[in-house]
């Protein structure tokens, strides 16, 4: 009895997936037909029930490889390769189309078919969709290739060369004195410093000079507001003109900062939220206040005629500097520990935020957990916020103009004096 409930289960299972594969068809054979749609009837070589079919046909493909002879789905699926050629150089003899876009969709569909019944339909519902969306937006596809520039594509591959080849191909091991040198880390860094320049610039040619900064600058702030800092307080100094801009988005970006802290928190050790809240909510106020100060004075002014995008895309050279700092650091931090024990935690906390503020914290809220005390964390941790604070405002006086300098360190200062009151005082 339990035999044929389940053959009956199964039986159904498969009748809907074949009904999927058949509306998978459909989905794609919509958007076909529709762009033959001025085309008379015979001259179009797949429009919706062709598509439909042909997802079906996948659909059985599938069914008769399991229930008869795994053959069946090469066969058909050559099938109709073979009848989708024919089709294509039959016209080509009457118009002088040469794109296989057509051709690619029909195989493509069939495969969506098979996969919807053999292997998973939401998988093959969101490869069909996903199939629909790129074919409608032919025009809108071609056109942006057209706009891309040679050095566009260059860093756009150079990114891809440091992320998905070099990163995982590096030892996620500690390494060094202590093991605080974690190559697949560290250069994880890297290829985050360098995708901020490469975000923010795209973001500044879609979206104009000042929405491009802004959206920069929030993006950095859920990744790095030190390497942000040092972009744009170099952007600031070659483009004077956009200084309020620059200056806004390094603080949204360093303001951005201390919710990931307190995220931090929440995840690994919830008992250090009520230490940290205020502190962290008083530097977050006093930074974001500043840069909403700053955005509304200059946000009616016209966008500067003179483009900051000159620079390569991609950063690299920053990136790897920025790496090498962050290894010295590191480094630093442990020979201090080493030699002050316990007592060096703050100064590990310091000389550990200058370059990156999420490392220390993550190991403070660790170590909270078991052997630290939960005030040191809480002060490390500020501290930590503090010296990272101090160095961006010593990377905008130092690579950035006077303006800048003053326009971020002000509120930098300002924000570190109070958080440290505030949590001193709790």
């Amino acid at each position: 009895m339990e035999d044929v409930a389940a053959q009956f289960v199964s039986s159904n299972q498969t009748i809907i997936n074949l009904a999927v594969a058949l509306l998978l068809g459909a989905i794609v054979g919509l958007e076909r037909g529709w762009g033959a749609r001025d085309q008379k009837s015979g001259e179009r070589i797949a429009g919706i029930r062709t598509f439909a079919l042909i997802g079906l046909l996948g659909g059985l493909s599938a069914v008769l490889s399991e229930a008869i002879t795994p053959w069946a789905f090469p066969v058909l699926l050559l099938s109709v390769v073979t009848m989708g050629i024919v089709g294509y150089s039959q016209r080509l003899e009457h118009v002088r189309d040469f794109s296989i876009t057509g051709l690619v969709g029909m195989v493509l569909t069939f495969c969506f078919g098979a996969i919807a019944v053999a292997v998973d339909p939401i998988m093959a519902t969101a490869a069909a969709v996903i199939t629909a969306i790129i074919l409608d937006n032919k025009e809108d596809i071609h056109n942006w290739v057209t706009k891309l520039k040679a050095h566009e594509l260059d860093a756009a591959f150079r990114l891809l060369l440091i992320s998905v080849v070099v990163l995982p191909l590096l030892p996620n091991q500690e390494m060094g004195p202590g093991g605080v040198l974690n190559p697949r880390e560290i250069w994880w860094m890297v290829v985050l410093i360098a995708s901020i320049s490469f975000v923010g610039y795209f973001a500044i040619r879609v979206a104009g000079t000042q929405r491009g900064i802004l959206f920069t600058g929030l993006f950095a702030g859920l990744s790095s507001s030190t390497a942000l800092t040092l972009h744009y307080a170099r952007q600031s100094a070659q483009t004077p003109q956009l200084t309020p801009e620059f200056a806004t988005g390094i603080l949204i970006a360093c303001g951005t900062m201390f919710p990931r802290i307190l995220g931090y928190g929440f995840i690994i050790n919830r008992d250090l939220l009520p230490s940290l809240f205020w502190p962290i909510v008083t530097m977050t106020a006093l930074l974001y206040g500043p840069a909403f100060l700053i955005w509304r004075r200059h946000s009616q002014q016209p966008e500067s005629s003179q483009s900051p995008l000159h620079q390569n895309p991609l950063d690299l050279k920053s990136a790897l500097v920025f790496g090498l700092l962050l290894v010295a650091i590191l480094l630093l931090g442990e020979y201090l520990t080493q030699w002050l024990g316990n007592s060096g935690i703050y100064m590990l906390a310091a000389s550990s935020g200058v370059a990156d503020v999420d490392a220390i914290t993550l190991s403070l809220n660790r170590m909270s957990t078991q052997t630290l005390d939960m005030d040191v964390a809480v002060i490390g941790i500020i501290i930590a916020a503090a010296s990272n604070n101090l160095t961006k405002s010593g990377l905008a006086w130092a690579l950035g103009n006077r303006q800048t300098g003053l326009l971020v360190g002000i509120p930098m200062v300002l924000s570190l004096i109070a958080g440290l009151a505030v949590a001193w005082l709790q």
